[in-house]
Formats: C-alpha cells, sequence, structure tokens
C-alpha cells in the first residue's frame, strides 16, 4: 500500500483546501477487524474523501470500482498499485465480489457504493452487492458513510466543504425476513435520510421516495 499513502500525501493540499470534515470515528473497529464501509456517490470527490478518512484512521481502503477504469493503462497502474477491485455494473460479476470478501476475510477494509455509479441528483436503486459480503463473512463490522459538499466542486474558484459522517446501521442482514436487494435498499435510505442526492452545484432537495430512475 505503498503507492495508496503516497497519493494520499499528494492529495493533502487537495484535502485542505476542500475544507475535508469528519466525524464518527468511534464507530470504526479495531485495527484486525474486518470492515466495510457502505457510501453514498454523488461526487468524484467522495472516494478520495473517504480513502483520505481511512488512512489517516490507520485503515487503508479498498474500493469496489467500475471496470471500465482499468480499460486505460496509466489508470490501471494506479487503481492495481493501490489495491482497488474492479467490478462490471450491471453484470453479477462473482469475480469481483469474490475478490472484496477475500479481502474481508482477510481484516481489510473496503469501501462499497451500493448505487454502483454517481447519483447526479437523482435518488438510485441500491444494488444486492453490499448483503452479499455481509454474508459472506459475518465478523465484518458495517459503517455508513454520509459524504457531503463534493458537487459544490462545480462551483470552482469556491471552495467547497467536504464533509464524511461516518455511523453505525441500525440492522444486519438476518435480522429480518428482508432479501438481499430489499437490505441494501435500507442501508441506502438511512444513508440518504442524512444525505439527499445533490446536483452538482445546487443545494439538496427535498427527498421523493417516488422518483427513482
Amino acid at each position: 500500500m505503498c503507492l495508496y499513502r503516497l497519493l494520499v500525501v499528494i492529495g493533502v493540499p487537495l484535502r485542505r483546501w476542500c475544507r475535508l470534515q469528519v466525524n464518527g470515528h468511534a464507530v470504526l473497529p479495531p485495527l484486525d477487524a474486518p470492515l466495510l464501509v457502505v457510501s453514498n456517490h454523488d461526487s468524484m470527490l467522495d472516494p478520495l474523501a473517504i480513502a483520505d478518512t481511512m488512512v489517516r484512521a490507520g485503515r487503508p481502503v479498498r474500493f469496489l470500482a467500475m471496470a471500465r477504469l482499468w480499460r486505460h493503462r496509466p489508470v490501471a497502474w494506479v487503481m492495481n498499485g493501490t489495491g482497488q477491485i474492479p467490478i462490471r455494473r450491471g453484470a453479477a460479476d462473482a469475480a469481483g465480489l469474490q475478490a472484496a470478501i477475500d479481502a474481508l476475510v482477510a481484516a481489510e477494509a473496503v469501501c462499497i457504493f451500493p448505487e454502483g455509479r454517481l447519483s447526479r441528483g437523482a435518488h438510485v436503486r441500491a444494488r444486492s452487492g453490499v448483503a452479499r459480503l455481509i454474508q459472506a463473512c459475518p465478523p465484518t463490522t458495517v459503517v455508513l458513510a454520509a459524504v457531503s459538499g463534493g458537487t459544490d466542486l462545480i462551483r470552482f474558484p469556491r471552495r467547497p466543504m467536504l464533509k464524511v459522517e461516518l455511523f453505525a446501521p441500525r440492522a444486519r442482514p438476518g435480522a429480518s425476513s428482508e432479501t438481499s436487494a430489499e437490505f441494501a435498499q435500507a442501508l441506502l435510505d438511512q444513508i440518504r435520510d442524512r444525505v439527499p442526492p445533490t446536483p452538482a452545484g445546487r443545494r439538496p432537495h427535498v427527498r421523493d421516495p417516488d422518483a427513482w430512475e
């Protein structure tokens, strides 16, 4: 993870410029425990904010990222060098999920965006992969991350105020009769209760539960 840490160090000026604020470190488990971070995804700054948050907590995190990012050699080199996990959007990517499961079994930290892509200000249905990861590695601690402020980057040179709020979910799979898809959506809804989908450069709008894509 040397490259990972180097990139985080290089990103310190960006973090300061974005005025990154983090709350909720107390919910993170011990460093030797598997950790799954589940986050909203409204901005390209979201992964950078979470990566910086976790590294400063002593937990480099591996993201499940769109496989198409590996099409470009320089990007693929960085993604591989930092231990990121490619996953194909819109497909039952067993290999990608298994790589994430193996990381959790090895007591690593993994981050997943259940929406599967940028929200672009719309409510997007959660994908069921998050529940499968938890079910495959029961000792995993699940932490939700509500990230806000990244969409204000479009207002450059005005500085955004990037915030990460870490908190524990209300329930785990197996605690009810929910399916994997229902549980994944329940986790995402808990995040969206704190951070509504935000269009770039605009104020958050009121959550409309019927406005699915």
